[in-house]
């Protein structure tokens, strides 16, 4: 059964996780994950070989390696794709590039059973990333496109099924920061603001392996990272 290795080190925080699936048993998952600024490109490798040593298993044994694409910090993106290219085309296996935003949804799912997110990342320059999700049975679905906004633009979505009426929204990440920049509206419709989450390799690894068995694994040399610089509207995901 596959082997995946995931990298982040699109925030403060640097990680590295190892995942194994097999059948017939539960999967196996080995991570490490540290707040360490400014210290990813000297924290990075060490946690990659931690990964590796504990599951008792060379890098050659990986069938693909995943990194988060962002979006987040430009330097942080940089390094965590670099390190992730440099062992994909050393190794000759393919890339799995995974949303950050997306991995902080998982995660407030997996370790609270949240259903209804907004995850925010702060974008610097008086902006947000952001991104809305529904998550069900360990499952992701967008409810939005991922944007970058001011934080004043910021809408709930629009759920389609009434009878969730005013559902209450779970916001994670450090673009909650700026809460109090949002509209009023926004701040009365959370049950639960958590911005000092980050996003973690091993949520990573559990998506990165799910878009690799659906055949989304590229070429080392495809895979970049994503800003969103470019896309300032919040849309409903099509």
């Amino acid at each position: 059964m596959p082997i995946l290795l995931a990298l982040d080190a699109s925030s403060s925080a640097c990680s590295a996780a190892l995942l194994r699936r097999r059948d017939g048993h539960a999967d196996e998952l080995i991570s490490r994950f540290a707040l360490t600024p400014r210290e990813h490109t000297r924290r990075l490798l060490p946690m990659v070989d931690e990964v590796l040593a504990e599951a008792g298993l060379a890098a050659s044994a990986l069938d693909a390696v995943a990194y988060g694409r962002g979006p987040g910090s430009f330097t942080g993106l940089r390094i965590a794709a670099g390190v992730a290219q440099g062992l994909a085309f050393g190794l000759d296996r393919p890339m799995v590039g995974v949303s950050t935003l997306e991995a902080l949804a998982l995660g407030g799912h997996r370790r609270h059973h949240y259903r209804r997110l907004i995850t925010a990342l702060d974008a610097r320059m008086g902006e947000i990333y952001v991104a809305a999700w529904q998550c069900r049975d360990g499952r992701v679905e967008p409810l939005s496109d991922e944007a970058v906004m001011p934080p004043s633009r910021l809408r709930l979505p629009a759920l389609e099924d009434a009878s969730q009426g005013n559902a209450d929204w779970i916001g994670i990440g450090s673009g909650w920061g700026l809460r109090e920049q949002m509209r009023v509206e926004v701040q009365a419709g959370l049950s639960l603001c958590l911005p000092e989450v980050e996003a973690e390799a091993a949520d990573m690894a559990l998506l990165a392996m799910d878009a690799l068995a659906r055949g989304e694994a590229r070429p080392a040399h495809e895979v970049q990272p994503v800003y969103l610089r470019d896309q300032v509207a919040w849309q409903k995901s099509r």
